[in-house]
């Protein structure tokens, strides 16, 4: 990953959004994440967006990362904290209310030392693991 300094503040190269960004704690969570999930677990970088842009109501807000599938269809939504941030369910609930526009099947909030996955059933039910699939994993849970 390239960081710079410019302006007196240090910057990060966000290879999904194509420019350098701010680099602040939950930045950096975010881009090792991503990083590691394309190196690691063969996440298609094409099919991952970064502060994916919805609507909540009124408000617009910003997904940390939507994960597509080869059609397009986002499969996975990511919420990411900064390492000093527990991940709490006012986390939960944060990305539940992005998803309410997205219907997306899957939730990862992270914050570097933890990641919680989730996967919302049809049923009501959500199945909690600690654990990310690889991306050939996770389409076939589709």
């Amino acid at each position: 990953m390239r960081t710079r300094i410019n302006q007196n503040k240090e910057q990060i190269f966000c290879e999904w959004r194509k420019r350098w960004v701010r680099l602040t704690p939950e930045e950096w969570v975010r881009q090792q994440l991503l990083s590691r999930m394309v190196a690691e677990l063969e996440y298609p970088s094409s099919f991952i967006a970064v502060e994916q842009a919805i609507a909540v109501g009124e408000v617009k807000k910003r997904c940390d990362a939507v994960v597509y599938d080869r059609s397009m269809r986002p499969i996975l939504l990511i919420e990411c904290k900064a390492e000093t941030v527990p991940l709490t369910q006012k986390t939960l609930d944060q990305a539940l209310t992005y998803n309410r526009k997205l219907n997306v099947p899957n939730l990862l909030l992270h914050n570097g030392p933890q990641s919680i996955f989730v996967t919302l059933n049809l049923d009501g039910t959500n199945h909690y693991s600690q654990r990310l699939p690889r991306y050939a994993d996770l389409l076939r849970c589709e």
